[in-house]
């Protein structure tokens, strides 16, 4: 379904009335428009009156993944959308403000990590799942949670690296820098963040990597998924990946965050190790409401969703390029040819000694006698 649909013979309603699983209640009705709104006793609440376009045709959104329908307006009228799933706000739920612009709906909020130590269980879980792929690291990289400023001021502080998102939630630094990490979670009190404790911390250089720096206040998965797309990118510095185009970076660390994703959502899928044991505080009380199997469960598909259909040429062409080769060949042997090549492409040339090129590599072709 296509983000812009016309439904002319439901009448003049918000389509978000009607929004099925997930995205089911979160209604618009707490923003008027320009245009009257009036009032249905069967329904009891205010409906808004939905203006025609020039075709006749009630014009709604709808989200390629939630299935949420919206007005138009709502696009541009200030209405909150959540900073990790992107469902918007409903009339009857006020999202939490985190004061840098971002607003997380309360679902998300459930298993947010929102502290340095909070995230340590799912960063040490990380690793664990890296090295049961056989990709172990002896170095101890650090790993901060920080606010969204600290991030981009270590962005400029880099000077370099591959950002195409509007906002960056991870980053793994390669220069010494001081860095500004919450050191003690806030509490929520009136719909905002309050008593929120950092600290700066000076982080030297003693090996490629400096640090693993993520942003704080997003749910367990979408964490993990930023901690191990830049473990992966401390992984092919440390292992002497170099002079890498951001396609290729940019997709090898994207399937690492996917194929940890699946072994969280679909434990078991590829045989891939699982950290879903391994979580931290703030995501236990959506745990032992089924938080796996319910909304988390249904937040890892979604992330898994963004992951696929990135429009991104690095991130989302990287990745498909990357995890159609990974699905062909196997990690291991991808990251060797990467490793020879500095690319995906395995080009197959036939010889005239009954050779294979495959990149740099050649192979014997043993016929049948």
């Amino acid at each position: 379904m296509s983000t812009t649909e016309y439904l002319p013979e439901i009448g003049g309603v918000c389509h978000l009335n009607f929004s099925p699983g997930p995205a089911k209640g979160k209604f618009c009705w707490d923003r008027k428009p320009e245009w009257s709104a009036f009032r249905e006793s069967s329904f009891g609440y205010g409906i808004l009156e939905i203006p025609t376009n020039g075709a006749g045709l009630i014009e709604y959104r709808c989200h390629p993944f939630w299935s949420q329908k919206y007005c138009p307006s709502h696009e541009y009228d200030n209405t909150a959308r959540c900073c990790s799933c992107e469902l918007l706000e409903s009339w009857n739920v006020r999202y939490v403000s985190l004061g840098d612009g971002r607003s997380p709906c309360l679902e998300c909020m459930e298993s947010s990590i929102m502290d340095t130590s909070d995230c340590q269980p799912l960063y040490h879980a990380i690793r664990d799942y890296y090295e049961g792929m056989n990709m172990k690291l002896d170095q101890q990289i650090p790993m901060l949670l920080v606010k969204r400023q600290a991030l981009n001021e270590a962005i400029v502080g880099e000077k370099n690296g591959f950002h195409h998102m509007p906002e960056t939630r991870g980053l793994c630094l390669s220069k010494e820098q001081t860095v500004t990490s919450i050191l003690k979670r806030p509490r929520v009190g009136n719909h905002r963040l309050v008593g929120m404790r950092t600290q700066h911390q000076k982080l030297t250089r003693k090996c490629e990597v400096t640090a693993i720096l993520v942003l704080y206040g997003l749910p367990r998965l979408l964490t993990g998924t930023i901690l191990a797309h830049e473990f992966m990118r401390g992984w092919l510095r440390l292992k002497g990946y170099r002079n890498l185009n951001p396609e290729v970076e940019e997709g090898i660390c994207q399937v690492l965050s996917y194929l940890w994703l699946e072994s969280e959502v679909m434990p078991g899928f590829r045989n891939m190790p699982s950290t879903s044991t391994a979580s931290s505080s703030s995501s236990m009380s959506s745990s032992k409401k089924g938080g796996k199997f319910g909304v988390e469960n249904k937040l890892g598909e979604f992330f898994m969703h963004q992951i696929a259909h990135d429009a991104s040429p690095a991130y989302g062409g990287g990745f498909r390029a990357a995890n159609a080769v990974v699905n062909q060949y196997g990690l291991r042997s991808v990251l060797d040819h990467i490793h020879l090549t500095g690319s995906f492409h395995y080009n197959l040339i036939y010889n005239s000694y009954g050779l294979v090129s495959v990149g740099s590599w050649f192979v014997f072709i043993v016929g049948d006698n």
